[in-house]
């Protein structure tokens, strides 16, 4: 049983070295619960399904490594370079390479302001896998994020909750289809294939109670954190990573805690839904 990693969360989500640390603390947690880690990134123009421990320490400490979406795949590729792949690129290859569970931090979404919609979106809506997230980043319009989701018709249900949650929040007050079990989540994934939807199931898994952060001190933290941007002028693909490292820095690393904490519960339970699926 396989688990699909991303490498964004090694050059561009966490400082260095804590972003080796938390590489190998992931995989690590994934073979503890009997499945086998697959991180993916672009080498040196290669695809790689599953990094070697040697690979993740060059990928963080690469001075020339691109952030790259299912759009830039081609680019990095044909012109040889080094790339950690986000949800959008990680969801194509993952199930290019018949892995059908992704666990992730979270989904990109809407953003409050300008026309700005991540390419995740995109391709929630056309790559078939179960995608294991702790709800859209802190930083976006989170029910610009849904409604989009309902747009492009993605199958969306939260685990033992039944409201959307927010990275760093349990909940967002935004109703969302519960479901309570792996099997259960394996079930809902073997009907969408039997209808050949063409789209992901994104199962949303709230962050640990003990590692949540309350809203007000988010919205605080995500309103500075806006205004930095603005006065920064920083655009595109930047934007993501400048408002987490802002985040981080007001809140005094409580984000980072968080949102390595958050990831570990979606590793393990992407690994429960793997195991579910090859029982189904």
């Amino acid at each position: 049983m396989k688990l699909a990693l991303e490498s964004t969360i090694i050059t561009h989500g966490l400082p260095y070295p804590r972003n080796i640390e938390v590489a190998f603390l992931l995989e690590e947690t994934v073979r503890g619960e009997g499945c086998e880690p697959q991180t993916i990134a672009v080498i040196d123009g290669k695809v790689k399904v599953g990094l070697s421990h040697e690979d993740i320490e060059t990928l963080a400490r690469h001075p020339d490594v691109l952030k790259a979406g299912v759009r830039e795949l081609p680019i990095v590729l044909a012109q040889k370079k080094w790339a950690s792949t986000t949800v959008s690129a990680t969801m194509r290859i993952a199930s290019q390479s018949g892995i059908p569970v992704f666990s992730t931090g979270g989904i990109g979404g809407v953003h409050p302001g300008s026309w700005d919609v991540s390419q995740d979106i995109l391709e929630l809506s056309r790559t078939s896998l179960v995608v294991v997230s702790a709800g859209p980043k802190a930083i976006l319009d989170l029910n610009g994020t849904y409604e989009m989701l309902e747009t492009f018709g993605v199958t969306v249900v939260g685990y033992q909750t039944d409201e959307m949650p927010a990275f760093y929040t349990r909940g967002c007050g935004i109703p969302i289809p519960r479901v309570d079990s792996p099997e259960e989540i394996a079930e809902i994934y073997c009907r969408a294939q039997d209808l050949k939807l063409p789209g992901a199931l994104l199962v949303f898994n709230p962050i640990p109670a003990e590692y949540e952060i309350p809203e007000s001190a988010i919205q605080e933290w995500r309103d500075q954190s806006l205004k930095d941007l603005q006065e920064a002028g920083v655009s595109g693909k930047g934007v993501t990573p400048f408002l987490l490292a802002k985040m981080a820095e007001y809140s005094d690393g409580k984000t980072i805690i968080s949102n390595i904490q958050l990831v570990i519960n979606n590793v393990r339970l992407g690994c429960r839904i793997a195991r579910a699926l090859e029982k189904a």
